[in-house]
């Protein structure tokens, strides 16, 4: 006679001494007691102040160590306390911001949020800091599981993942992957301001002199212009004729198309699907493989992934995330599987980063963030009509394009430099973060949190916004 079961008999919980330590009722109690304290602590946290002034002489100091150690001054006086509440979060100064750029997307659910620090603790139960490539851990496949299906749900064929630690290293290794699949080709093909990262390969890509001084080109890249808002046809005229002439001039040579679906550091210039398709399908008969970069586009827009957005599907070989998904990732197709062991990584992300990018997946579907009219793209038109109106209140001092979803930027004064530095930090004394963008023009681009930003807070920050307008202006 068979033995019945019982109904709460887990296998996994009878067998292993980790999920006993991770149901152990202590632990439970622990993770509840943090949460209430940092609920308590960061409710207060719920308007922007001024820095405390007994505070002052420590601040500076910390402000001079950090100055010292690091060779030069941080891009903000910026130094947190270690709690916030949502978009807002405390410095060490006593302050508190409104913080509508959130580390540049990475801090997609704000500062202390309540999933987020549980997911963070749990994490602090594994027996190591970090994972790699030798030595993983079930969470581990749950991300790249999530990613992969989240990436195929439309059609594109993205079956397989590789984690890591930064979105540099994400995007080297899709460069790899195209370079291998692509041998003997050897050249990339992307658009004019494009972002790609800061290594030596990904300095090559971005289209920041700068950003390469002193540095040998370690790739051959060529530049397409991206579309135009002004003048949609004709930009996109000009990028398919020099696509052609590209290929024409170096047949069999290119080994990737790198695009970001809407221009990041570029200046938050949005594509389009006409756009995309025009270069993706010469590119797909010349055989050249399609990169898209979604290090900062990734949960910002209708869909989980911008391509998506766009409706690129059939395009994508090889996608690369990163930023609010906490821990990082290449996506490719089972057609650009390395025949070479050309991919391997000491680290391919913290314990915590893999547990926190889980639970931020769970919320941005949890809080409704994608769809036509779901969270992103609401927020997105009530924050364009507020900074519409903030630019007929102050003519010649603010105007658009103001981005795609939860990517918002707007070109303020004659959109010189100098002109998005001063009002940036008149936002910053005010209360307010947003950063810059763009080349010519400069502009000041928010990243809000898509998890719990809330009109009341687009509200706040336009208030702050207008009241650094009119200092900016006077």
């Amino acid at each position: 006679m068979n033995q019945a079961v019982s109904p709460s008999a887990d296998p996994v919980t009878d067998h292993l001494h980790s999920a006993k330590l991770k149901s152990d009722p202590r632990i439970a109690q622990a993770r509840e007691l943090i949460r209430q304290a940092v609920a308590d602590h960061g409710a207060a946290l719920s308007d922007v102040r001024p820095a405390d002034p007994a505070l002052a002489q420590s601040y500076q100091s910390l402000l001079d160590r950090i100055t010292a150690v690091r060779g030069g001054p941080p891009i903000w006086p910026y130094l947190s306390s270690g709690l916030g509440n949502g978009p807002y979060v405390e410095l060490a100064d006593g302050s508190v911001k409104l913080d509508f750029i959130c580390g540049i997307g990475v801090h997609g659910a704000g500062h202390s949020d309540p999933q987020i620090l549980d997911a963070a603790i749990d994490a602090a139960l594994e027996d190591t800091v970090m994972q790699g490539n030798l030595q993983q851990h079930p969470p581990s496949i749950e991300m790249m599981e999530r990613l992969t299906a989240l990436a195929c749900s439309g059609g594109a064929k993205l079956e397989h993942c590789l984690l890591s630690t930064s979105g540099a290293m994400a995007n080297e290794n899709a460069m790899k992957i195209a370079l291998h699949h692509r041998a003997p080709a050897d050249r990339v093909i992307a658009f004019d301001n494009a972002f790609a990262g800061r290594t030596l390969a990904m300095a090559s890509v971005t289209d920041r002199a700068a950003y390469r001084s002193g540095l040998p080109l370690a790739l051959a890249v060529d530049y397409l212009p991206f579309l135009d808002p002004v003048n949609p046809q004709r930009s996109q005229q000009w990028a398919v004729d020099e696509l052609h002439r590209l290929l024409a001039r170096h047949p069999g040579r290119y080994a990737a198309f790198w695009a970001e679906p809407i221009a990041g550091e570029g200046g938050y210039f949005g594509g389009s699907t006409e756009f995309f398709t025009a270069l993706c399908e010469p590119l797909r008969q010349a055989g050249v493989p399609i990169i898209f970069d979604e290090v900062q586009t990734f949960s910002r827009t209708s869909q989980p992934f911008a391509f998506q957005h766009y409706g690129l599907d059939r395009f994508a070989d090889i996608v690369t995330v990163g930023k609010i998904t906490q821990v990082c990732a290449t996506l490719y197709g089972d057609a650009f599987k390395p025949k070479a062991p050309i991919l391997s990584q000491t680290f391919t992300g913290a314990s915590s980063s893999i547990a926190t990018g889980i639970a931020m997946l769970d919320r941005l579907q949890a809080q409704g963030c994608f769809g036509a009219d779901g969270g992103n793209m609401s927020r997105h038109r009530y924050f364009v009509d507020a900074l519409t109106n903030l630019a007929g209140k102050y003519p010649g001092q603010i105007k658009g394009p103001y981005g795609e979803g939860m990517m918002i930027a707007f070109t303020p004064g004659d959109g010189s430099l100098d002109d998005a530095k001063r009002l940036m930090g008149i936002m910053y004394d005010e209360g307010l973060l947003g950063f810059l963008c763009g080349g010519n023009p400069a502009r000041i681009r928010f990243l809000p949190p898509p998890v719990n930003t809330t009109t009341a807070h687009i509200d706040a920050a336009v208030s702050i916004l207008d009241r650094s307008l009119a200092k900016f202006a006077g």
